[in-house]
């Protein structure tokens, strides 16, 4: 075989079927990226980096990194049409290439896998707070009342691997019916479910006094904060120092929020329809998912503003400081129980496709049902997932510790910070350096082009400099 496949005369398709629709597959793929970073962390480190100064950084950072290694992961997927093991496999040969170059494959499947183990109970924190806030446990409680519930609920192991176990059920439900039975159904109702939700939340934020202070504070660039950190000395002095960590924190922010590097865009390209344009699709889902993390801030820095709270509260954002916001708003009840919900739909929606890789191979290579498969990597993560669920109170001592860390600590920094960096650097490397021009061209319907030579540039040169800065820095090297 030539290599390039663009001599391939037959069109490769997947044994499970494809999406119905351009627009399905665009809401399979933001239900993919869209997920706990979009409403809880980007609020956050929004407001930790200055507002909107950060978001400005940030949207820069999503068109250098996310769309051109987006295109390109999504690519790969239609070319190969399997899971991302098999499409690697079958790419690396049509390019003739070194087969080392397959295990970017590997990769992502098993970085999805351990993701799913400890997002699953992530998830199940935003499940149990859906009945809690329901019930009216965050009615007029105080910060220290709302402290001691989180802290009380973490440390009953058996009451968060409960809520580990019913999430993780609900992911294997909607993987086992196949991709127009499960997944197809499960983001045609999750994805305008979360959007309508999100808009509700925003139209009660917008009653509230301190909605213009949000929008402000969202959409005001504060440069001095996103180019310097100031403290005031113990002699009441303030000094200030030149800093590019928001900046950093910016580019790690717009690789991890697209889901690239673990497999899910891959193999949800694989099902994507081969008349459907990957580029017009990936602005599409970037534009999606940008707008959700916008939309959340909206939606929370009002409530924390007319509260009196701290915009830059850090990860205890939404489940400590939010809380005590809705405990103390009228409507907040209804309000706080909506939130979570819309917390839990964005979870499951990215959950399903975590999943999905590990048992596409499995039904792809060894015969296996899509039940027993979903089933068989369900019951895995979960078993890992037992890890994190008592590292926050069995096995949360230091003689439990590896390196200063606990089980869940080292999931997370291993995926975050290693594999996922890693996994987006090849797949630009791949499709910019390795994958011949004809076929990149013929898969993304392109001409050589204006468009066509910009996103080479950017997928061979500009993003793979980029994830490499996130990754050099996320180790501690930058």
């Amino acid at each position: 075989m030539t290599r390039g496949a663009d001599l391939m005369t037959e069109k490769r398709s997947s044994i499970h079927g494809q999406w119905s629709s351009r627009f399905i597959f665009i809401l399979a793929a933001v239900g993919s990226a869209v997920g706990l970073g979009n409403i809880w962390k980007f609020p956050y480190i929004t407001g930790e980096n200055g507002g909107g100064a950060f978001v400005l950084v940030y949207l820069v950072c999503i068109a250098l990194i996310g769309v051109p290694i987006m295109i390109a992961e999504i690519l790969l997927g239609r070319r190969g049409r399997q899971s991302p093991i098999n499409t690697m496999r079958s790419l690396v040969q049509d390019e003739q290439a070194h087969p080392a170059w397959s295990l970017l494959g590997w990769g992502g499947v098993i970085t999805g896998f351990l993701i799913l183990s400890y997002y699953s109970v992530i998830a199940g924190w935003a499940l149990a707070y859906v009945f809690r806030a329901a019930s009216g446990a965050f009615n007029g409680a105080t910060a220290e009342t709302i402290a001691a519930q989180f802290d009380g609920f973490l440390s009953a192991p058996l009451s968060v691997l409960a809520w580990h176990s019913i999430f993780m059920v609900m992911t294997m439900v909607v993987v086992a019916r196949g991709v127009r039975g499960g997944l197809e159904k499960a983001v045609t109702f999750l994805m305008p479910a979360l959007f309508v939700l999100l808009l509700v939340l925003v139209g009660y934020a917008m009653s509230l006094g301190a909605f213009s202070e949000g929008l402000d504070f969202l959409f005001s660039p504060n440069f001095e904060k996103v180019f310097y950190h100031c403290e005031v000395t113990a002699a009441g002095v303030e000094q200030c120092r030149f800093t590019g960590e928001p900046m950093l924190v910016a580019l790690g922010h717009a690789f991890f929020t697209l889901s690239l590097g673990m497999g899910a865009i891959m193999v949800y390209g694989s099902y994507m329809p081969a008349n459907a344009s990957i580029a017009r699709a990936t602005f599409a889902i970037v534009a999606a998912d940008t707008a959700v993390a916008l939309l959340a801030g909206m939606a929370i820095f009002p409530i924390v503003f007319s509260n009196g709270l701290e915009a830059a509260a850090g990860p205890g954002l939404i489940f400590q400081t939010l809380p005590i916001a809705f405990g103390a708003m009228p409507g907040g009840q209804f309000f706080g129980t909506l939130f979570f919900l819309l917390l839990v739909f964005a979870a499951w929606s990215s959950a399903i496709s975590l999943i999905e890789p590990a048992v596409a191979w499995l039904v792809e290579n060894h015969g296996m049902k899509r039940v027993s498969a979903a089933v068989l990597m369900g019951v895995l993560a979960w078993i890992l997932g037992i890890g994190t669920v008592l590292s926050f109170n069995l096995l949360s001592g230091e003689e439990f510790q590896l390196f200063g860390k606990t089980i869940f600590d080292l999931l997370d920094y291993l995926t975050a910070n290693i594999l996922l960096p890693l996994g987006g650097l090849f797949i630009a490397l791949f499709a910019g350096w390795i994958m011949s021009r004809s076929a990149s061209m013929d898969e993304l319907r392109m001409r050589d082009g204006m468009g066509y030579k910009t996103w080479s540039l950017l997928v061979r040169y500009i993003s793979p400099l980029l994830v490499a800065i996130v990754f050099f820095n996320a180790i501690g090297i930058i």
